[in-house]
């Protein structure tokens, strides 16, 4: 006899009950409609209809990763961003809210897109893919020291339109050196980046699905925070055009740290730091000077 969607839900609620899981009922919703790439409140408003038996195992095969503490999206292996949705696992970050706003300000800043644009750090190849897919950008590098998470972003590049695809150029190493050396005598009209930014000293105050799970290379940063951003700002200067936009995620307790970083390289100007959705000052944006 087929299990119901309905008998699944109520099942998986009562599993997941505990200090780890809150609330289970929802996450119980949440990773059912995950798994079955359905809308999130599919599962409540089709309660009678049977389940396979794939899908019933794959359903119980993620269930069982988030018991044991995994994250929702890594249990599940996949994580909408924008209009995409990207596969996502512990070779990077799983891509946030907070991060879709920094594509939103570079489409507005940038016309919808033009020339090249590199994304600096790019995990997922969240960023990268949706200005890719987004954006009317001839070229999009994306770079990450991390191999594995490289491959992860090249993986997702089947989720923009194939004839988008084309556009992307993925480069293993630190910063921008990759894609300097691409580029040779050509610069970028863009650089974006959402860096690791989180103090090695704060590493506690984290929440254990965050600490336990994401890739420490893409939180952490030394020089309490601020050596990744100190880095890629000169590095910014030298691949941008004049009049390029420059424009970071950051940590909203470090922005006027980054902002001023920004400003002591001395080739930016219209320096600004940006709102994220809760008020915080949480992306830093300029332009290459004139030269």
């Amino acid at each position: 006899m087929s299990t119901t969607i309905g008998a699944l839900l109520d099942a998986l609620a009562e599993e997941l009950a505990g200090p780890s899981v809150p609330p289970a009922r929802a996450e119980a919703r949440d990773l059912i409609a995950g798994v079955l790439d359905k809308p999130r409140f599919w599962p409540s408003a089709h309660r009678d209809d049977p389940l396979d038996a794939a899908a019933l195992a794959a359903v119980r095969a993620a269930a069982e990763r988030r018991r044991r503490g995994m994250p929702l999206q890594y249990a599940i292996g996949r994580a909408p961003f924008r209009h995409l949705t990207l596969a996502v696992d512990p070779r990077a970050l799983i891509p946030r809210p907070e991060t879709e706003m920094l594509v939103d300000l570079v489409l507005r800043a940038q016309q919808g897109g033009r020339g090249v644009v590199a994304d600096v750090g790019t995990g997922t190849g969240a960023i990268a893919l949706a200005l890719a897919a987004e954006g009317a950008f001839t070229e999009v590098h994306a770079t990450d020291i991390s191999p594995e998470a490289l491959a992860l972003a090249a993986e997702n590049l089947a989720a923009i339109p194939e004839d988008r695809r084309s556009r992307v150029r993925f480069h293993q190493g630190a910063l921008l050196a990759p894609v300097l050396a691409a580029l040779g005598e050509r610069s970028c009209d863009t650089v974006v980046s959402n860096p690791p930014y989180i103090a090695r000293s704060e590493a506690v105050q984290l929440p254990p699905l965050v600490r336990e799970w994401e890739p420490a290379v893409a939180l952490f940063a030394d020089d309490e925070g601020m050596a990744v951003i100190r880095a890629l700002v000169p590095e910014a200067a030298r691949a941008l055009a004049p009049g390029g936009l420059l424009a970071m995620e950051v940590d909203s307790r470090r922005a006027d740290l980054a902002a001023t970083a920004v400003a002591a390289d001395g080739r930016f100007h219209d320096i600004e730091t940006r709102l994220d959705l809760t008020g915080r000052p949480r992306f830093v944006v300029a332009r290459r000077q004139e030269q």
